[in-house]
């Protein structure tokens, strides 16, 4: 059985930086890439950030890159996403998101993927960004 669990988040004001980690459980980020999806109040769920550890494939949402890195450690299996120069538009619940059906798949597949396609989740983490 799958378990995500995620750390990290909260309040910062625009221009500010904030970081996420989601430690796995299960399946080895070695074998199978992880991210984060994101969901704000009224609008449809987006994928944000993907990483292949295996080729060290990366994809991001256009209106984050740049302000986002994505990275994993191997020998805690966890996954990073490291949140500069934060907007307003960045506020919503991130979901780390891994599926097993995804065994050394490239990130770039997860960026086509639905948002909400995915069969591992991890409770989601409030980020929340102030003008």
């Amino acid at each position: 059985q799958v378990q995500l669990v995620e750390s990290g988040g909260g309040e910062v004001q625009s221009g500010g930086s904030l970081s996420l980690s989601c430690r796995a459980s299960g399946l080895s980020l070695d074998d199978y890439p992880i991210g984060w999806v994101r969901q704000a109040p009224g609008k449809n769920r987006e994928g944000v950030s993907f990483i292949n550890s295996r080729d060290g494939s990366t994809w991001y949402l256009d209106s984050v890159k740049g302000r986002f890195t994505i990275s994993t450690h191997y020998a805690s299996n966890t996954a990073y996403l490291q949140m500069n120069s934060l907007k307003p538009e960045d506020t919503g619940t991130y979901y780390c998101v891994t599926d097993r059906g995804l065994f050394l798949a490239p990130a770039q597949s997860l960026g086509a993927r639905d948002p909400s396609n995915f069969d591992s989740w991890g409770r989601g983490t409030q980020i929340t960004v102030s003008s």
